[in-house]
């Protein structure tokens, strides 16, 4: 797979003038659109969508997703999950194996006490064990979902394993409320059908050896933006996408993410074109990361410069490779940058400047930032 394969944004976005570079500017207009499209793709398959709210960390687009008809979030942490909570969110699953014990088993017994409807992952008997020690004595039973496989090879168990782990986590009290999957191999650039095929075909296998053990596990839950829509088949009745709500420069060559489905750019400007064949910005390593796939080149996409490539970064300088007889912007230049994976990007800034239109309506806290355990 090669970016130049792929349609690339049609035009330059439009910033507001004034910007405090480095800073990073969501387009709310697009913002809604995405979350409405995918919303809808999923209503009309029957599929409920947990948008996974790592991406934003912001408890003002999670209710942007909820209004369009999300029937809940999901989280990565304790941290998120606790700061979703305090925003009135009351419907959070945290789709990752935590390890219960020390403070962190405080913490989530406060949030299982306090949030109206909350699951917690697992993927083994030990970790159930520490979920049910967390939680004992309680008025009602925490509500966990085993994480399986499809593929990915980070966590979660193989299909032929879920029933005794299932089974074991039910004798010590927790409520086995279903199973999930990450199908975040389709990030490897491989086709997201494949990746899909497995998040249903296993996740399929699990559902089906829990109900012949008598486990009732109603949720059968996938997740990632890649297979969003294709996973949304079979067995599978809640999708938990998260990068698809401002997408990124991954996502539109993985073709997850359409050309006028980018929200979310870091501002720069340019310090410096003092040496030939290059000019620097003000956004490095601290505003960009260092995240990027083989399939790509460079850290991030320049739209109005596309035959520029951000070359290097250190903390806080972007270094732009142009070819002979390129055009190359003046300094002092504010310029668009798509990254090239939101997530990380997102958790490098306290607020975002919110836009309709090129013009800001506010500048809103980036909630959750930091908060990664």
């Amino acid at each position: 797979m090669t970016e130049t394969s792929v349609t690339l944004p049609a035009a330059v976005p439009l910033l507001p003038a004034g910007l405090d570079t480095p800073c990073l500017v969501v387009d709310l207009d697009v913002v809604e659109a995405n979350a409405r499209r995918l919303a809808g793709q999923l209503d009309a398959r029957g599929v409920r969508l947990r948008p996974h709210v790592k991406t934003h960390k912001s408890v003002r687009l999670a209710q942007v997703q909820l209004e369009v008809g999300a029937s809940g979030i999901t989280v990565g942490n304790l941290g998120e999950a606790e700061v979703m909570a305090a925003g009135g969110i009351d419907d959070i699953l945290i789709a990752y194996p935590v390890w219960a014990e020390g403070p962190k088993a405080g913490r989530l017994r406060a949030l299982h006490d306090a949030v109206r409807r909350f699951a917690v992952g697992f993927d083994s008997i030990p970790g159930a064990e520490r979920l049910a020690a967390a939680t004992s004595g309680s008025s009602h039973r925490l509500r966990v979902l085993l994480e399986i496989d499809p593929g990915n090879g980070r966590t979660g168990v193989a299909p032929d394993r879920a029933a005794d782990i299932a089974l074991a986590a039910r004798s010590r009290g927790l409520t086995v409320a279903g199973v999930f999957a990450h199908g975040g191999h389709a990030y490897g650039g491989r086709d997201a059908a494949g990746a899909a095929a497995d998040e249903v075909s296993t996740l399929g296998a699990a559902a089906t050896a829990l109900r012949r053990a008598g486990v009732e596990a109603p949720i059968v839950s996938a997740g990632s933006t890649p297979t969003a829509v294709l996973a949304a088949r079979g067995e599978v009745n809640e999708i938990r996408a998260g990068t698809y709500l401002l997408g990124d420069r991954q996502q539109l060559v993985l073709g997850s993410v359409p050309p006028d489905g980018l929200a979310l750019w870091v501002a720069a400007t340019v310090v410096s074109t003092a040496v030939p064949g290059q000019f620097v910005l003000d956004a490095g390593a601290k505003s960009l990361t260092k995240d990027r796939p083989e399939y790509l080149e460079g850290h991030g996409l320049l739209p109005a410069y596309p035959d520029a490539v951000i070359d290097r970064l250190s903390d806080y300088h972007g270094v732009v490779r142009v070819p002979p007889d390129t055009a190359v912007p003046r300094i002092g230049e504010v310029v668009a940058i798509l990254p090239n994976h939101a997530c990380p990007v997102v958790d490098l800034f306290d607020s975002f400047v919110a836009v309709r239109g090129g013009e800001v309506v506010g500048t809103w806290p980036v909630d959750a930032r930091g908060r990664s355990g």
